[in-house]
């Protein structure tokens, strides 16, 4: 059987690269982790840590423990909370994390319903990119997140030592968005190689490394004009004259004064929009939050906007 004790010890570890700092964490001496970690590698009958000169690295597994260590953590945590809600008059809660866009376009209406169906609900968001909304999830702090991942697989899949679980919620196709007197504003449909002299404006810092690969398939190295971090910026740039950008549909900002958005062709990249959760937990609130936002995307328009 697994030491718990020695296990919060080595996530520790693992957490800060080093015995030292992890006693300082724990309040306990360097020599006394070092002690709790050999004594579950000798319970295990493996390594779980490699000292190096530059602190202290998992081993395999090392890395399988402290996945295990984490999901039994935000079990625990999400334990008390359900008692706490069991044993309590206190309000019911639920706490979500979205990224930006999906909060802007997604969210509003699904907790517009939600809080009409549960008024007594007290409600919670974190605005989150996926990277940092995931571990919310599961480590308990959030009940949800609304999450996003370009070409490939999801960021989370069935089976994996996450823990988590992702539902897909809607494809988010890319668009072109240009300045309104472009020559290409009045096309119907663009392609990739067809844009290879423009300059671009990127409204997401993972959308320049897309882009990158779409345009070497095409033929040609793209010229950034702006690396941003928010597509909303990004397409007043474009109205500015600065360059053209790529959007997802999602992220299309609905002042279109000036600017002209077109679809574009395939092979192209595209956006694709999930809800993660924990299963396992008791989460009806959750739940009723889950089949609010289908509700919404079932009711978002498929035209062209």
């Amino acid at each position: 059987m697994i030491d718990v004790r020695r296990l919060a010890v080595l996530r520790e570890v693992a957490r800060l690269g080093s015995f030292n700092q992890a006693a300082t964490s724990l309040r306990l001496t360097p020599s006394a982790v070092s002690q709790q970690i050999s004594a579950l590698e000798r319970s295990l009958g493996t390594p779980v840590v490699r000292r190096t000169t530059r602190g202290v690295d998992l081993t395999e597994a090392g890395r399988v423990l402290v996945g295990a260590g984490d999901a039994i953590t935000a079990e625990l945590a999400n334990a008390e909370r359900e008692i706490a809600r069991l044993t309590s008059s206190h309000t019911e809660s639920l706490t979500v994390a979205t990224f930006t866009s999906g909060g802007q376009r997604l969210l509003p209406a699904a907790l517009t319903r939600f809080n009409t169906e549960r008024p007594a609900v007290d409600l919670t968001v974190f605005e989150k990119e996926p990277a940092d909304s995931l571990p919310l999830v599961r480590n308990g702090d959030a009940d949800l997140a609304i999450a996003y991942h370009f070409d490939g697989p999801p960021p989370v899949r069935p089976g994996d030592r996450t823990g988590l679980a992702w539902t897909p919620l809607l494809d988010d196709p890319m668009w072109i968005v240009l300045p309104a007197g472009h020559p290409f504003a009045g096309r119907d449909v663009l392609t990739i190689a067809e844009l290879a002299g423009e300059r671009w404006v990127h409204g997401c810092l993972s959308i320049d490394e897309l882009l990158a690969h779409y345009a070497a398939m095409a033929g040609f190295e793209p010229r950034t004009a702006c690396r941003g971090s928010d597509y909303i910026f990004a397409q007043s740039l474009v109205r500015a004259g600065v360059g053209i950008s790529m959007i997802p549909q999602v992220a299309l900002t609905a002042d279109q004064g000036g600017l002209a958005m077109v679809p574009l062709a395939a092979p192209c990249p595209s956006r694709f929009i999930g809800i993660v959760t924990a299963p396992g937990r008791h989460r009806p609130l959750a739940d009723a939050l889950i089949q609010a936002l289908h509700d919404t995307v079932d009711a978002l328009p498929v035209a062209r906007p």
